[in-house]
């Protein structure tokens, strides 16, 4: 490839690269609007995402040519650094074997009931309520985008979707599907009722089967965290709804949870 656009690094202290240093360790206090993505699939994804934005790329210095057209696909003003694989493990603080990273700047916050309303008649919606594990996070955004989710909401008690974990674990899926965060005490059921979503909340307690279940035109599956669940002053305004289960167990993690019934609105919705 042509390197004429690559910033070559040979010192990890190099003040060019500070945003890159220290991944893991930044990554639990925050990167003042910005976020670290890894691995291709992402950053190919980060390259043409409609929202947020890439800043710069960091690669192996190896992987250069074998990739030649991941670089290209960034736009000219993205800055793509490029350090031996010894340099750039010492940047990042651990070994990087995909040797691939970004730098992202956070797009503005979505509205959460500007983005409900803006949706069409028919749409599908994923909720999720104090989410607090990376991988789940990832896991549900994955599976939104694997079938068909027109949009996330989460609330103020959820984890970032954003950060570095669960961008990996969603396959990118966190930088491409619409997303908005509710504001704390908001309410949630009064927000569905106003644009017009009926709520189908997951709980093993829930009144209704999921095979049960037909797809509202505007349906909002809402899932919550392992262990306390939903609020119950939530599902009591909610319908509720169950995944059937052998007898004695009735707990799933809540990304398996939520690709079973969202792949099951998904199927009656193109039966429909």
């Amino acid at each position: 490839m042509d390197h004429a656009r690559v910033e070559f690094v040979d010192d990890a202290e190099d003040p060019r690269i500070a945003p890159f240093r220290a991944v893991r360790e930044r990554d639990l206090v925050g990167r003042d609007g910005l976020f670290i993505a890894e691995g291709e699939v992402v950053l190919r994804l980060l390259s043409r995402a409609p929202r947020h934005r890439a800043r710069a790329v960091l690669i192996a210095s190896h992987r250069l040519d074998s990739r030649a057209d991941l670089i290209a696909a960034f736009r000219p003003e993205v800055r793509i650094f490029a350090a031996n694989q010894a340099v750039m493990d010492a940047i990042v603080g651990f070994p990087i074997h995909r040797g691939l990273l970004a730098l992202g700047e956070r797009a503005e916050q979505l509205d959460a009931e500007a983005l409900l309303s803006s949706l069409p008649a028919r749409a599908l919606v994923l909720v999720a309520s104090g989410i607090g594990n990376h991988d789940n996070m990832g896991g549900l955004f994955r599976n939104a985008a694997a079938f068909g989710v027109d949009a996330v909401v989460l609330d103020a008690g959820c984890c970032d979707p954003l950060y570095r974990k669960a961008i990996r674990v969603s396959v990118g899926a966190a930088l491409t599907m619409p997303c908005a965060r509710l504001e704390p005490g908001a309410d949630l059921a009064d927000l569905l009722a106003r644009t017009g979503f009926e709520g189908l909340a997951l709980s093993p307690g829930g009144a209704m089967r999921l095979t049960d279940v037909r797809k509202p035109d505007r349906a909002a599956v809402i899932v919550g965290a392992e262990g306390p669940g939903l609020p119950a002053d939530l599902m009591a305004r909610l319908k509720t709804v169950r995944i059937p289960m052998a007898a004695g167990f009735d707990s799933l993690n809540v990304a398996v949870a939520s690709a079973i019934v969202l792949h099951h609105l998904a199927a009656a919705g193109e039966a429909g």
